[in-house]
This record gives structure tokens, C-alpha cells and sequence, in this order.
């Protein structure tokens, strides 16, 4: 496959990854390696990795613990501590072997080490391959509130390599496909399309629909990668999914609801949303329900719970002052930013959600 350059990264797919990472270890002959791993990758990706890399280096591991919970400062500062300890200098690379926990956090970490070090990401989760390979985007949540602290700052480069998916549960792979969903919601209809009969695909589609939706984003984050307009077309069904997610994080008498989960409920609610204010259609509307929930388990929401979820909505990083702010669809494959929703109707989104 064709690698995809983005604004100052370049993202390699399957075996081509390797090479060119051993080309740039060769070229670049890094002090040290560092690779971030969770207990997950440790156990099913590593040893894959390691036997991948050519030449030798000084390598060492670092583990975190797994999952959302972890993603967070406290977690950066332990990285950062075994990074001084282990006489890690600015001649140093870190590569991020993970889901979006470890990309996000491992990018973040090395960011800020010694005000920048050079990092390498290697997502193993669908979610992150589609996701967090473009863009850039690095940090930790902040308490329950997502991605609140981070900055900004391209990877040397990308491996997506589809061989990680298959150490993969089913909801790690569902929660993936969100993202994906989302892609031909807000730009390109007949992606949409191609991911509506997701039962029938075999690994070879999914390595091609894989690799288109790491076109689309990055053909956005390309045109605006500081998200001053269109990149905010990426944040579809995230400004309540997020409120959801963050919700459900700090309530520990809730399920736990894995990233994709929450935005498959915020695509629906702000579906409805675009057709109560815009131009989506009923017909619209119905199909994106109706395939978001063939392929996502309903969550019961409690009618309690909706003040809570609603008051997190402040803390949206799209927000403008006290003005939340929501990515709407004029129609499937066309999306509008910065638009506004009366509180009644996010009530509203909630209940067309529960009475699906």
C-alpha cells in the first residue's frame, strides 16, 4: 500500500512500516530506544515488534497499566521518571506500541521530555489506527474530563500494521469501527456505504477501508491542523459521546464504556440533532441509527443521569466562552461546524436515543 503523507508525518502500512522504521533507525542511530507498552501490548504485541526491528540498539521497555483510566498525568509523570532514570537525552526515541491510551500519552510524554523528544507510534487497536495515526493530536485526560491537556505535535512517522488486530476482543474492534462510521458521515457518503454491510468484510476489506479512513482524515487535518474550521468536522458525535464517556468513567456502579461505544451513542443523539436543525433527513436519521445499532449494543441511559451528562458539555474543548458548540450533518457525507443546540433538544437527543 501507498504510504499517506500527512503535514509532517508520513504513515506506512504492513510490512512496508518495518522497513522504512529500520531505514530511519539507521539513519537517525538513536541513543536509545524506548518503546510504551501497556500490560496488554506487552503480552500479545511485543515480542512481534522486537522481531521486526533490524540492527542493534540499546532497547528498553517501559509498561503502563491498561485502559482510560491510566491515561492521565500521574501515569506521565512515572514515564517520565523512568525515562530520567534510564539516562534517556534528546538523542533518544520513544516508540509508542499501543491503542490510543499509549499513542496519546506516550506522544505526550515525549513531547515534553527535555522539551521534545523525537516518537514513533505503532497503533495496535483499530481505533487507534484509524484515529490516532493523523493528526498529531497528543495528551492525558484531566480527571474524567477527556483529553483536556495535551499538545499538538506530528510523530516521525506511522506504522499501521492490521497483523495487531488480531489480538483484539470483539468490543476493541467494534470501538474502532466508529470511527470509521464517522468518516463517511462527515465527508464521503460512499464510504459510508462500504461500512453498512460490516458483517460480510473479510480481513483484506478491512485493511482497504482502514487505509481510506486514514485518507479522509488526513486529507482534513492537512487543509487545518490547527482545528480552526473543517478539522472540527472530526469531533462529530464526540461532544455528547464525550459527555457520556466521561460520565460513565467516574461512575463505577456504570458500565464501562470503551471510547467507540460512547461516540456510537453521540453520532445518534447529534444525528437527531442535525435533523431537528438542519437538513438531515428522517430517512437519514433512521439509517444511522439503525446501522450504529446493528453494530453497537444499546446503552440504557438513566432520565437521572441526563443533568449530569449535560453539565460536562461545558468543558468541550470546541467550545467558544459559554457557548457549546456541535458538528452537525447537513446530509450523510456532508458536515457543518460551530453550530448551536437549545438545551431542550439535548434532552430531546437523549430520549430519541433511549427510545430506539
Amino acid at each position: 500500500m501507498k504510504p499517506i503523507v500527512s503535514k509532517d508525518s508520513i504513515v506506512y502500512f504492513n510490512t512496508d512500516g518495518y522497513t522504512n522504521l529500520n531505514t530511519y533507525l539507521e539513519k537517525s542511530k538513536p541513543s536509545k530506544i524506548f518503546v510504551l507498552v501497556d500490560s496488554n501490548t506487552h503480552q500479545f504485541c511485543l515480542s512481534y515488534f522486537l522481531g521486526n526491528v533490524k540492527g542493534d540498539y540499546t532497547i528498553e521497555i517501559i509498561e503502563i497499566e491498561a485502559g482510560e483510566i491510566h491515561k492521565n498525568i500521574e501515569t506521565c509523570t512515572g514515564v517520565w521518571n523512568v525515562l530520567s532514570e534510564l539516562g534517556a537525552d534528546r538523542k533518544s526515541l520513544m516508540i509508542n506500541l499501543g491503542g490510543g491510551v499509549v499513542t496519546d500519552l506516550g506522544g505526550f510524554v515525549a513531547c515534553t521530555f527535555k522539551r521534545g523528544i523525537p516518537y514513533i507510534n505503532i497503533p495496535t487497536s483499530l481505533l487507534a489506527m484509524v484515529d490516532a495515526s493523523v493528526g498529531g493530536k497528543t495528551g492525558v485526560d484531566l480527571g474524567n474530563l477527556k483529553n483536556m491537556v495535551g499538545v499538538i505535535s506530528e510523530s516521525e512517522m506511522v506504522l499501521v500494521d492490521s497483523t495487531y488486530l488480531s489480538t483484539l476482543p470483539a468490543d476493541q474492534m467494534r470501538s474502532g469501527l466508529a470511527e470509521m462510521l464517522k468518516h463517511g458521515l462527515i465527508a464521503d457518503k460512499s464510504y459510508w456505504k462500504k461500512l453498512t454491510d460490516l458483517a460480510n468484510l473479510t480481513t483484506e476489506d478491512l485493511t482497504t477501508l482502514i487505509y481510506e479512513s486514514v485518507e479522509i482524515k488526513n486529507k482534513i487535518v492537512k487543509e487545518d491542523p490547527r482545528e480552526q474550521n473543517i478539522r472540527k468536522y472530526l469531533n462529530f458525535g464526540h461532544t455528547l459521546g464525550h459527555a457520556i464517556e466521561s460520565f460513565y468513567l467516574t461512575h463505577s456502579q456504570k458500565p464501562t464504556l470503551l471510547h467507540g461505544e460512547a461516540i456510537a451513542i453521540g453520532m445518534i443523539t447529534e444525528a437527531f440533532l442535525s435533523k431537528e436543525l438542519l437538513t438531515l433527513t428522517d430517512q437519514e436519521l433512521n439509517e444511522i441509527a439503525s446501522i450504529i445499532l446493528n453494530t453497537f449494543p444499546k446503552v440504557d441511559i438513566d432520565e437521572k443521569d441526563y443533568e449530569a451528562i449535560l453539565k460536562l458539555l461545558i468543558h468541550d474543548k470546541k467550545n467558544e466562552g459559554d457557548t457549546i458548540l456541535f458538528v452537525l450533518l447537513e446530509e450523510i457525507g456532508k458536515a457543518k461546524y460551530n453550530c448551536t443546540v437549545p438545551n431542550s433538544l439535548l434532552t430531546a437527543s437523549l430520549n430519541y436515543y433511549k427510545s430506539l
